[in-house]
């Protein structure tokens, strides 16, 4: 029996099912090298700048993105923060901020501007996320965060006076924290 469980007679150029023949591979030297090969082959690697520009340069803006929109939606001087004694799930849900990037907020799938919603329904499809924020907005009403500051003077103010977060002396909720700028 050959490779297939099929007869060596059907190996040998006989007719098999289809009307082909199995042809075997030359057991002779190739008339080509290996290195005839390669360059025949179009070069794939544009060396290591070509990858910079490709996929580094991309990674790095798009990550600054990510992480100036989270640091955005997370520091706010109206934001408090909790520790375990004060913290539960709701709370902590609506200690966020909702923003305005301008075009970017269709860019980024309106998360900049919906993150409120998707903080009390985080499974909910973006596309739902805006029709979620109208109806959720006169619900919560004070407890709805939201700043229109321009985003790169928010990042300036944020970046300034949200240095640490110290607990409200003139508070009695001793777990309670808010932004402070001064030490």
């Amino acid at each position: 029996m050959g490779a297939g469980g099929r007869s060596l007679e059907s190996q040998a150029g006989a007719k098999i099912e289809g009307g082909g023949a199995i042809r075997r591979a030359p057991k002779s030297k190739p008339p080509f090298t290996l290195g005839q090969l390669k360059q025949a082959i179009p070069p794939h690697s544009k060396g290591l700048s070509w990858l910079v520009c490709m996929y580094g340069i991309p990674l790095i803006i798009v990550n600054g993105f990510l992480v100036t929109i989270t640091y955005l939606q997370h520091t706010h001087p109206a934001l408090p923060h909790y520790d375990s004694s004060e913290w539960e799930w709701l709370k902590g849900a609506l200690a966020t901020m909702d923003r305005d990037y301008g075009v970017l907020n269709k860019v980024f799938h309106n998360i900049t501007d919906t993150h409120v919603a998707h903080h009390l329904f985080s499974t909910m499809p973006h596309y739902h996320a805006m029709e979620a924020t109208k109806a959720i907005k006169p619900i919560l009403g004070e407890y709805y965060q939201f700043d229109g500051m321009p985003f790169y003077k928010a990042l300036w103010r944020e970046a300034k006076e949200c240095l640490y977060v110290e607990p409200d002396e003139d508070s009695h909720e001793k777990g309670v924290f808010w932004y402070k700028n001064r030490f």
